[in-house]
C-alpha cells in the first residue's frame, strides 16, 4: 500500500466528511430536514465526476510518449496544489463551519444545494486525483489500496466524530498532518524535479551542475533499504528519500521543505504551540 496515496486520501475525504456533516447539521438545525437528500446528491455527483476525472487522468498518461515531461508537471502540479490546501486549512480552517453554513443558507432550492455541495465535494475529489497522479505513474496497485484504505479510515473517524459523538481536536489533527503532507509534497517536488532533469537529458539539454549527482549512498537495487525496496519505499513516499539525487533536486527538494515548515509552524505555531490548543470538534445538531 503506497503510505502517501493513504494519507492523502485519508486527509482530503476527511475534510470532504466534515463538510458534508456540518451542512446536514444545519438543515437539521434549522429544520430543512427534507433537503438532505439534495446533500447526497450532490455527494454522489462528486464522486463520480472524481472517478471519471482520475480515469480520464490515467487514460491520457497511457499514451503519452514522453512519460518524464507528464510525470515531472504533474508532481509540480501536484506540489503547488498541496500546499495551497496546506496553508488554507492553517489560515482560513478554523473558520470553515461559518463560511459553510453561511453558504447553505442562502442555497435555498434543491438545484443551488445540489451544486454547492457538489462544488466542495468535488474540489476535495480534484486535489486528490492531482495529488495522487503522480504516485498512481509510479504503483497504480499500491496507490489504489491507499486510496482505498484512506477513504475507508476518513469515513469511520467521520461517524465517530459526527454519528457516535467522539469528541476529537481537528485542528491538531489538522497541525500534525500538515507537516507529514509538507515531508510528502517536498518528496513530491524531488522526484518532479528528477523527472524533468530525465527529460531534459533525453532531449539534448545540458543543465550544468543541475544535473549532476550530488550523493550515491550506493545502495544496490536488491536491498530492502533502496528507495524501491520494501523499507525505503515508505521513506520515499514519506519523506522524499532516495539512495541517489542529482543537485537539482536536492536543491528543489530541501529548499521547498524549509520554507513551507516555516509557512506552517507560523500559521499554526501562535495557537498550538505544542498541538494542545484549538477548538474541539463535536457532534452538534
Amino acid at each position: 500500500m503506497n503510505v502517501g496515496a493513504f494519507l492523502i486520501t485519508f486527509r482530503e475525504a476527511l475534510e470532504a466528511a466534515i463538510i458534508v456533516a456540518i451542512i446536514i447539521a444545519y438543515l437539521k438545525r434549522t429544520g430543512r430536514e427534507k433537503q438532505i437528500k439534495d446533500v447526497w446528491t450532490g455527494v454522489g455527483l462528486s464522486v463520480l465526476a472524481s472517478v471519471v476525472l482520475g480515469a480520464v487522468v490515467l487514460k491520457l498518461y497511457g499514451g503519452l510518449a514522453e512519460k518524464e515531461l507528464f510525470e515531472g508537471i504533474a508532481s509540480y502540479l501536484a506540489v503547488i496544489v498541496l500546499t495551497s490546501m496546506i496553508y488554507w486549512m492553517a489560515t482560513k480552517g478554523k473558520n470553515i463551519r461559518a463560511e459553510i453554513e453561511s453558504k447553505v443558507s442562502t442555497a435555498i432550492s434543491p438545484l443551488a444545494l445540489i451544486g454547492f455541495t457538489f462544488i466542495v465535494v468535488f474540489r476535495e475529489g480534484l486535489e486528490t486525483v492531482l495529488f495522487l497522479t503522480p504516485f498512481m505513474t509510479q504503483d497504480l496497485a499500491g496507490t489504489l489500496l491507499g486510496l482505498v484504505a484512506g477513504l475507508a479510515g476518513a469515513l469511520v473517524l467521520a461517524y465517530m466524530i459526527y454519528g457516535v459523538g467522539m469528541r476529537i481536536n481537528l485542528r491538531t489533527f489538522f497541525y500534525y498532518s500538515s507537516i507529514l503532507l509538507v515531508f510528502v509534497a517536498a518528496g513530491l517536488a524531488g522526484y518532479g524535479t528528477h523527472e524533468l532533469i530525465e527529460w531534459a537529458e533525453e532531449e539534448g539539454m545540458h543543465l550544468g551542475f543541475i544535473e549532476e549527482p550530488a550523493y550515491n549512498l550506493g545502495i544496490s537495487e536488491d536491498s530492502v533499504f533502496h528507495h524501491k525496496g520494501a523499507i525505503g519505499s515508505i521513506f520515499a513516499v514519506l519523506f522524499g528519500y532516495s539512495v541517489k539525487m542529482e543537485w537539482g533536486r536536492v536543491i528543489v527538494q530541501f529548499g521547498y521543505l524549509i520554507v513551507a515548515f516555516y509557512l506552517v509552524l507560523r500559521a499554526y505555531g501562535k495557537e498550538l504551540p505544542l498541538g494542545s490548543r484549538g477548538p474541539k470538534v463535536e457532534n452538534r445538531s
